[in-house]
């Protein structure tokens, strides 16, 4: 429920402020961040295994080292 206070500034004429209640204010607060949650684009994953491969020379890990590290960093 709205509440209306006035608010003297500074000698100037009243100013209506309306302010919200704690309980709307963290309602309307949780439904925006339910909707930004659901409407932000996907983030592409990147590839591990290209990664890998670029930062480390090859030989460095044998495949099943190299295996275990990608399962490692893409889980």
């Amino acid at each position: 429920m709205n509440q209306e206070v006035f608010v003297m500034n500074a000698g100037m004429s009243q100013q209506r402020v309306r302010g919200f209640s704690a309980s709307l204010s963290n309602e309307a607060r949780q439904r925006v961040a339910d909707w930004l949650r659901t409407t932000r684009p996907v983030k592409a994953r990147p590839d591990v295994r290209a990664m890998l491969l670029q930062r480390y020379p090859a030989g460095l890990f044998n495949d099943a080292e190299f295996e275990a590290l990608a399962r490692v960093l893409t889980d």
